[in-house]
Order: C-alpha cells, then structure tokens, then sequence
C-alpha cells in the first residue's frame, strides 16, 4: 500500500511517518485485505477542544471506487492519528466482511456495464456581499439555474448499489449525502445522515 503523509504548517517527521505506516498496517492487515493507498494530512484547528489542536484526516482508498474517511483530534500529531486510525478500525470492524465483498463487486460491474457520470457543484455561500461576489475570478461562472456563483465542479460517478451498500459507504466515506442508482428497482437514490445520526433514505420512482 502506497501512503503519504503529508502537514499543513504541521512538522512530519521521520518518527510520525513510521507510526503512521505501522499504523495503517496493522489496521489493514487485520480488517481488509486489498487496501491500494492512504493520504494522511495534519493540520492545526483554533476550534477543536481545548488541549486538541493537532488534527488527522485519513482517506484511505481500499480498492477500485472503495474510499474510506476518518478523522481525529489530539495534543499532539500522533495521537491524533491514534484517534482517526481508531475510527477508521471501528467502521471497518462494523463492515469488514461486506467491505471486501463489495469491492470485488464494483470491480465486476465495471467489466461489464458503462460507468454512469454526473456533473458536481460547489456553489458560493449565500452570505457574501454582492461586491465580493462581483470581485469572483472570471473562471468562476454562474449556476445555470441561476443558484448563484460556481466556485468548483467535478464529475462524479453514480454507482449501481443496494441500499445497505450505499449506507455502509456513507458510514465509511464519514459523508452527509450520497446519490447511487439502486440495484433493485434501477432508480436514482439518495441516502443521507440527519441531525439525529440517524439515516434518511429518498426512494424516487423508476423512469
């Protein structure tokens, strides 16, 4: 597995490089088996808790369109990363069998049936004044729909899931919403975390 470590305005060492390699693989080694590479970034956050100002955001990607996230706070770089590779062994303990099953799933569909694509968003926050929204580089066009200033976009894909897969990578991508194209019914589905912690699911018709 290929791994990079990388700090915004954070020092990482030789030492930090090692606990997070060791780290990553033993977490890995116990709960997936096909794991490809991780980008792991430190940071610091004025408005984590008290005595957490060293942050670990882990996005790990564990096999073709298979990506977990995982996030930690702590006193300093390597407990925060004890604390982001504690979360991401939870999610995987929770799915670790149906991880690898789907991964070898999605790999499958791929040899056989068209990737479905759809264009991403990212809009302005409402908030700002007219005159910063003025002052916006000429790259950053308008939304069509007239939904206000377009400061990035992408494609992503639409994957083909059953509704407890698209739940299980919601719970591992640590994601608010995800859209997928059920398998069961052929529909564009939506899933997504409410307020409560709960899941919501959107089941729009077929056609």
């Amino acid at each position: 597995m290929h791994i990079t470590v990388a700090g915004k305005q954070v020092e990482t060492g030789e030492a930090l490089r090692v606990h997070v390699t060791d780290g990553l693989a033993t977490i890995t080694g116990k709960y997936f088996d096909h794991a490809l590479e991780a980008n792991v970034t430190f940071h610091h956050d004025q408005k984590a808790r008290p005595g957490t100002h060293f942050c670990c955001d882990i996005n790990l990607k564990a096999g073709r369109n298979v990506f977990m996230r995982a996030e930690g706070e702590g006193v300093d770089a390597h407990r925060a990363f004890d604390v982001a590779a504690e979360h991401l062994g939870k999610r995987l303990r929770r799915y670790r069998r149906r991880v690898n099953d789907h991964a070898r799933s999605l790999a499958a569909q791929r040899d056989v049936a068209p990737v479905e694509e759809a264009r991403q968003v990212v809009l302005r926050q409402p908030e700002e004044t007219e005159a910063e929204e003025a002052a916006a580089p000429a790259a950053n066009g308008h939304d069509p729909n007239g939904n206000g200033v377009v400061i990035a976009e992408q494609t992503t894909e639409i994957l083909r899931l059953t509704v407890s897969e698209a739940v299980m990578r919601l719970d591992l991508e640590h994601r608010t919403v995800m859209m997928f194209r059920n398998t069961g019914n052929g529909a564009l589905n939506v899933v997504y975390r409410r307020d409560d912690g709960h899941v919501g699911w959107i089941d729009a018709p077929a056609g």
